[in-house]
């Protein structure tokens, strides 16, 4: 199915609301709004996650072992059906801009049935301004439809939404396209992390600015220490630049895509001020957040979801500027959360850093699903998003790195040490997170090799005591060693998946002293 044959039956059997304002959208969308204690528009969609299980990809391209396929010929037959119910429907179209860098931007255009305004309401703070160019990405949006179905014509550039009010599904579609499309028209990759800039002082007193890129599953506290300000003050300061997906390319570059943040509220209070500042404003736009009477919003009542949700404007967190780009990501950063042997942070090579990219793990939460809290989780990339083989884009990131020999790559932790073991372990905070993350871009810590893994982990941090946060110290010789091979197994099992990662990616993980 082509763009152009959507585009036009819409345009010749719908009544199409062509761009309407923010205040329009939000009157529209007025029956279905809780208006908070701030002043901000609250809603609660009947979809509260993503359907991932119900996410099809047309065969256009060679597909990933974790894609699920679809033939195209059901997925015509299904287009045209929707496209004959939307005859004679009123239709909201709402245009914008991913990426302010000309050279990477798209155009996109969203189409949702009139009484789902509230889709286009909060897309409309997350992108950039229309620049009045034919649609490169369409994405048609009917929640009302029966059946809870998406599927993606990655090469066309098309996604249909079916059965979801899911607000994630507008903005992911989107941003899935847009990854695809930077890989076969790129020599980069698109990831699903974050980005920001530490201007800092390092050992010598000089002053630098450090780009990051911070990949996470959820849960691991991407977006907590995406939008952080490190505490630093004065010349030394904090630039935020994204959130979600950033667009790498061969030399290290990475092209920002989203205007807008958007936030898990989960537990969100004043100790992560930033966050938390923002999302008291009335710019604000929440989904699947409980909020009582008065308007009182509760971030600690999972009643609805523990998915709750907020979309913030740029100009509404403190520390984002107009700037969404880095000039180039001097530390790449793989957040995981354990609670065992991983430690705090270790520093990777390039075959390391590649293979903990592939592995994209973490560990299941309680708020994410009970019954598996604790077991390891993982996800390429910690991108559910990935059009094509997941191997490919190992393979492609390891060139990348060793193209840019002086980005360097991290493991980091912030779930905890040792609270598996015999003693009662220590818990990583976000303070420590930060810290460790302001050290890094300073190059303040001293590295030893670690014998089990062949990363390095930290020997000592100037003004830092780390001695609590070494995980032997709470295992016995004999678990810590069982714990240790334990997890070399899951990862060796894991990577074998790939049968086309480079040999080299896979032995990363295998080595031992």
């Amino acid at each position: 199915m082509k763009k152009e044959y959507v585009i036009k039956k819409i345009e010749e059997n719908c009544l199409v609301l062509n761009n309407p304002k923010p205040e329009e959208l939000r009157e529209i969308a007025k029956p279905n709004e809780t208006t908070t204690q701030y002043g901000s528009a609250s809603y609660v969609s009947k979809i509260r996650n993503r359907s991932a299980k119900k996410t099809f990809i047309v065969p256009e391209v060679e597909l990933g072992i974790k894609q699920i396929q679809i033939e195209e010929k059901e997925t015509e037959e299904l287009a045209e059906k929707v496209l004959d119910y939307l005859k004679d429907k009123e239709l909201i179209q709402m245009d914008k801009t991913m990426c302010s860098n000309s050279d990477y931007e798209l155009a996109c255009r969203l189409y949702t049935t009139k009484e789902n305004a509230k889709l286009p309401f909060m897309w409309n703070f997350m992108l950039f301004p229309s620049k009045k160019k034919e649609p490169e990405l369409i994405s048609i949006h009917v929640p009302e439809w029966p059946e809870t179905k998406i599927f993606c014509y990655p090469k066309q550039g098309i996604t249909f939404c079916l059965g979801s009010d899911y607000f994630g599904e507008v903005k992911k579609s989107f941003l899935r396209m847009t990854m695809f499309y930077h890989k076969i028209h790129s020599k980069g990759l698109g990831f699903h992390a974050g980005s920001k800039s530490l201007t800092v002082k390092d050992k010598e007193g000089k002053l630098k600015e450090v780009g990051m890129i911070m990949f996470g599953l959820s849960g691991t506290g991407k977006t907590t220490l995406t939008i952080h300000d490190h505490g630093l003050q004065g010349e030394e300061k904090t630039s935020i630049r994204q959130d979600d997906v950033v667009l790498m390319d061969e030399k290290g570059f990475c092209a920002g895509t989203e205007f807008g943040f958007f936030i898990k509220t989960e537990g969100l209070d004043s100790s992560q001020k930033v966050l938390y500042d923002a999302a008291v404003k009335p710019s604000a736009i929440f989904e699947n957040v409980k909020i009582k009477e008065n308007g009182i919003i509760d971030f600690n009542d999972f009643e609805l979801t523990s998915n709750g949700r907020g979309v913030l404007p740029r100009d509404s967190v403190k520390g984002a500027g107009k700037e969404v780009d880095l000039k180039k990501a001097d530390k790449i950063i793989f957040i995981t959360r354990r609670e065992d042997i991983v430690p705090v942070i270790a520093k990777l090579n390039a075959e390391q850093a590649a293979a903990f990219f592939m592995l994209g793990e973490s560990i299941e939460t309680s708020a994410g699903d009970p019954s598996k809290a604790g077991q390891s989780k993982r996800e390429v990339g910690t991108n559910p998003f990935i059009v094509g083989k997941e191997a490919e884009e190992g393979n492609r990131l390891l060139e990348i790195l060793k193209n840019n020999p002086d980005i360097e790559c991290f493991l980091m932790n912030t779930g905890g040490i040792g609270r598996t073991g015999f003693g009662k372990g220590k818990n990583i905070s976000i303070k420590l997170s930060t810290d460790v993350m302001k050290f890094i871009a300073k190059g303040t810590i001293k590295w030893k090799k670690d014998k089990y893994w062949n990363y390095l982990v930290p020997e000592g941090i100037t003004g830092f005591d780390f001695s609590e946060f070494g995980s032997e110290k709470y295992y016995s010789k004999e678990e810590f060693e069982e714990k240790t091979e334990a997890l070399r197994k899951e990862r060796i099992e894991w990577l074998k998946q790939f049968p086309e990662l480079k040999k080299e990616i896979l032995e990363a993980v295998q080595a031992k002293e």
